[in-house]
This record gives structure tokens, C-alpha cells and sequence, in this order.
């Protein structure tokens, strides 16, 4: 396939699993940082494409990194031709209010934990179903994996790597659903192939976990056993953190009739912690949550 993904260079990227399948793959990105080998680089700005894409034709464009309706419309309508169009928006489309687990069927809106993010990205999915009917829509939970750049699992490694105790907020019972950034592309290439009907579907593994039983598994990864501590009382949870206080599931019934397999998280998390012992620099910027824990609460 001739594919463009938008981004292309760090974790959410896709690039490097579809250039690896024999796929011809373009990245658009402003070229801060290191290209992934094999595939072809057009440098610019989505907001300032001018006549760049024009004539230029793919079976597919994987919008990774659009955030807002203007993200979209600007790609669409730069003469660019394809047959199929992927966007990742996210589950903050879905306001916490609903029943859960939420539903690719509930009504969408604004999510005070998200606020102004899962606005924005349900104005592109909106504006993408009328310029595009054909789109895919897909909405994750929590991405990790290789080439996670954002300091979760990372935050965990190096407390684990430094043997120090993982502090968690309250008994550590809030759960979170994940999602492997290679069983999104594997996703993707099932859509492609069955060009099923449905267009938005929900994506991340079926099960969720504590944060306490996250935390464990991040640990074992790095061949470790953490010592907890239970954080109580008023203090900002992100502030020795790396999620907010806000627990939410997916329905990922849909995704699982096509793709009934995914990564365990146990070895997800091994191969992400493998590839980050190895790239500690990959995380752009590192929250000062053990600053924070040794000031306020060791």
C-alpha cells in the first residue's frame, strides 16, 4: 500500500510497523526529530501545506496527530487524493456522565476531565463523517507500547530501576484500560481489509487493571517487586502521579468480533520497558513527580 501518516516519529506513529510489512509510507511531520529509516519525509507544517500534496495520490492516509477540525480540514482539503482515511481520535469524546463502559452508540459531548481536548477532537471526527463518510474513527483508551514517549510506564520503570517505593493514590483500586500501539496497527489492517460497515469503533484491550496491579506489572518488567505507599487525603493526585483521578472503561465488544486477539499486557510492558532501557532520552519531558514525592510525602 502507499500509505501517508501524519507524525510518524514518535509512539503513536505506525510508521515503522507498516514500512516493515512492505508498504511504500510517506511521514508528514516538521522534521524535529529523527526520521524513521525506509520511508519517505515530506517536511512541512499540516497547517501550512500550500500546493505540497496536490497531485500526490495514497490508498490510505493514517491521521495520527490531528487534534482539531482544523487539523483535518486543512489535509482534506489540500488536493490531496486517497481511497481510505484512518483518524485516532480518543475517548474523551465521551462525557463522564454517561453509563459505562461507554459505547461507539452514546452520544458524545464535552468531558470536564478532558475539557477543551475532547471537544476539539469530536469537532474533527464531525467534520471528517461529512467531508469523508467513509472515514475510520477510532477511539483509544490509554496507548503504550514501544516508543512511548510520555512518562507513565516510564515513570514506573524508573522507580523500579531505582528501587525506590511506588506511591499510589489512595488503595490503588482505580482502574485504567490500555491499549499496545502495535494492536492498533494490526487493527488498522484488519479495516482495511474487511471494510466493514461500521466506522467508529472503540479500540483497547478488553480488561482493565488497578493502577496497583499496573504498577506491579511495570515492576516485574524491569525484574522488580514494588514496595507501595498509600497517598491519602487532599493532595493532587498528578502532582507524584502520572494519571488523573478519573476511571473510565470502553466497550471494545465491536473491535474484538474482528480482531479477538490482542497483546497481553504483561508482555506489552516487557517489550516497552526492553526498548526503554535501552532510549532513556525517548521521554521529552520527564514530570518531576519524584521531586515532588521526595519534598512533600517520603
Amino acid at each position: 500500500m502507499k500509505i501517508l501518516i501524519t507524525g510518524g516519529t514518535t509512539f503513536v506513529s505506525s510508521s515503522e510497523y507498516f514500512a516493515g510489512k512492505g508498504s511504500e509510507v510517506t511521514v508528514l511531520n516538521r522534521g524535529s526529530r529523527e526520521q524513521v529509516k525506509g520511508v519517505r519525509h515530506i517536511c512541512l507544517d499540516r497547517m501550512s501545506l500550500g500546493d505540497s500534496l496536490k497531485g500526490e495520490r495514497f490508498d490510505v492516509i493514517l491521521d495520527i496527530t490531528a487534534y482539531t477540525e482544523e487539523h483535518v480540514r486543512a489535509l482534506v482539503e489540500s488536493g490531496v487524493a486517497f481511497d481510505d482515511y484512518i483518524f485516532v481520535s480518543s475517548s474523551a469524546v465521551y462525557p463522564e456522565t454517561n453509563p459505562q463502559p461507554f459505547a461507539e452508540t452514546q452520544t458524545c459531548g464535552k468531558n470536564s476531565v478532558w475539557g477543551d481536548y475532547g471537544l476539539n477532537k469530536l469537532k474533527a471526527e464531525r467534520y471528517l463523517q461529512s467531508a469523508v463518510p467513509g472515514a475510520y474513527i477510532l477511539r483509544p483508551p490509554y496507548f503504550y507500547g514501544k516508543y512511548d514517549n510520555l512518562y507513565r510506564e516510564a515513570f514506573v520503570f524508573d522507580c523500579a530501576m531505582q528501587s525506590r517505593p511506588f506511591y499510589l493514590p489512595g488503595n490503588g483500586e482505580m482502574k485504567l484500560q490500555f491499549f499496545n500501539v502495535a494492536d492498533m496497527c494490526r487493527f488498522i489492517e484488519i479495516l482495511l481489509e474487511k471494510r466493514t460497515q461500521q466506522r467508529i469503533f472503540n479500540v483497547g484491550n478488553r480488561d482493565a487493571v488497578t493502577v496497583k496491579e499496573w504498577a506491579e506489572l511495570c515492576y516485574a518488567a524491569a525484574g522488580k517487586k514494588p514496595e507501595f505507599v498509600s497517598v491519602s487525603g487532599d493532595i493532587e493526585q498528578r502532582e507524584y502521579f502520572c494519571f488523573y483521578n478519573y476511571e473510565y472503561i470502553l466497550d471494545v465488544s465491536r473491535q474484538y468480533e474482528l480482531m479477538p486477539e490482542t497483546v497481553s499486557l504483561e508482555q506489552g510492558l516487557r517489550g516497552e520497558f526492553d526498548w526503554y532501557r535501552d532510549n532513556p532520552d525517548s521521554v521529552y519531558y520527564k514530570r518531576p513527580y519524584m521531586d515532588y514525592i521526595d519534598k512533600h510525602l517520603s
